[in-house]
């Protein structure tokens, strides 16, 4: 079977649409909505980052003291920056408009030509030609607009990404089945999976990695297979449990490895010193795996305290150093570590409780 050759006619409306979106394309183009849009962005990023920490501090998280000075610092930049922004931005897009009136003026001649190919080819041609043209000036309008500020905007990113992060750890913590303790402040929370036999199974609990100033906690939070109908899932339930703690100052030291057929998955594993609750636990987590050692080495070395916006209760320190070093009742040595805010300590050889 033959097929016919297309129709001049027909072919040359389907050139004359293509070019009409385009050239509507290109008026809001040329207008530079995408880089004025992503200056707003911007500023309502570094305007708003302040009120936001704000927020976060009232929620409960007391480290990094430097945040509010570097919000701070962030609006002065900006501040220095945006009036040459804006004038370039208004600057590039009268140029563009004007750029393209005369493309504008040429389709409305096009359109009188839909009905004579031969007449109209050369206009389609040059309008083809400008078009492109046209498109590559509104590209590189928008990559000088933003290359006055990539840095910059770098740095605001960065930022916005960590305050994301300790709004999902206070939202985890606003939602775990266990209680902080008095004084006691959440530092991250991971996505992670509890490998009990040190390979991730199947059936290994999924959940939540929580490092406090104080702990390494593990809460179990899934939704897990009740009943099956051939092989099927028909019925799940909700768990949330803490399955594990163990307090920071127990941690011996914390390897990681990239595991997976791809080596794209970060897992850490964490030793603890002779005496504590568990001996190692390894952990798959969504996070960098370098980052997460970090974070657990820095808090052993309570190196966290040294940067809390808002000071420990010294009340509770005080209470910490004032616990007896013996038990009262059958004089044994107490090895255990007090945590602050803990109100009770319980020998572990005569099951005396003490208070604190």
């Amino acid at each position: 079977m033959t097929t016919s050759p297309p129709n001049p006619i027909q072919q040359l409306a389907s050139e004359i649409s293509a070019l009409q979106s385009k050239i509507g394309q290109l008026q809001e183009g040329v207008r530079l909505k995408t880089a004025r849009d992503a200056v707003e962005d911007l500023q309502t990023k570094v305007n708003g980052m302040a009120q936001r920490l704000a927020g976060l501090r009232q929620r409960g998280y007391v480290f990094e003291k430097e945040l509010e000075p570097q919000a701070a610092d962030f609006v002065k930049q900006w501040q220095g920056l945006y009036p040459s922004i804006q004038q370039q931005v208004n600057v590039q897009a009268a140029q563009l408009q004007a750029a393209l009136r005369p493309l504008e003026t040429q389709m409305t001649q096009l359109g009188g030509l839909r009905n004579n190919p031969m007449a109209a080819r050369p206009l389609v041609a040059s309008l083809k030609a400008a078009v492109a043209t046209l498109e590559g000036q509104v590209s590189a309008a928008e990559r000088t607009i933003a290359g006055m500020y990539d840095r910059f905007s770098n740095e605001v990113s960065k930022a916005d990404r960590h305050l994301s992060d300790i709004e999902q750890l206070l939202a985890d913590l606003a939602e775990a089945s266990f209680p902080l303790l008095p004084t006691e402040a959440g530092i991250a929370s991971v996505k992670a999976v509890w490998c009990k036999m040190g390979k991730e199974q199947k059936d290994d609990p999924e959940g939540v990695l929580f490092l406090t100033d104080q702990r390494l906690i593990f809460e179990q939070k899934e939704k897990v297979t009740t009943k099956k109908v051939l092989f099927v899932a028909t019925e799940k339930q909700k768990v949330q449990a803490l399955q594990w703690e163990v307090p920071v100052a127990l941690v011996d030291r914390v390897q990681t490895s990239k595991q997976g057929l791809m080596k794209n998955e970060d897992h850490i594993e964490v030793r603890f010193v002779s005496g504590a609750p568990r001996e190692v636990v390894h952990l798959h987590i969504w996070e960098s795996c370098d980052q997460w050692q970090a974070l657990i080495q820095r808090a052993k070395a309570k190196e966290f305290d040294k940067d809390r916006a808002i000071a420990i209760d010294q009340s509770e320190v005080d209470k910490v150093k004032a616990a007896p070093s013996q038990c009262p009742s059958c004089g044994a040595n107490l090895n255990q570590v007090i945590l602050r805010g803990q109100d009770t300590l319980k020998c572990e050889y005569c099951g005396y409780v003490i208070r604190l």
